[in-house]
């Protein structure tokens, strides 16, 4: 799996950050997410799938078939 954070779309709520926060930060200048293990491990993906559904602007999109997916 893949995480990418739409930084265009991205309000700052930070709600990655409080589902996933070893996988997302949201920046000091403007609160906007970004993704500090865009492939993370297997053990995170319930957490990161639960980040992008509670994203209120649907900023965050999980790609699947990264070379974490075994």
């Amino acid at each position: 799996m893949r995480a990418e954070v739409d930084t265009e779309r991205c309000v700052g709520s930070g709600m990655c950050v409080l589902t996933a926060g070893d996988v997302f930060d949201q920046r000091e200048d403007d609160g906007k997410g970004v993704v500090l293990r865009p492939e993370p491990p297997a053990d995170m993906w319930g957490a990161v799938r639960d980040a992008a559904g509670l994203c209120p602007t649907a900023a965050i999109t999980l790609w699947a078939g990264g070379p974490s997916d075994t």
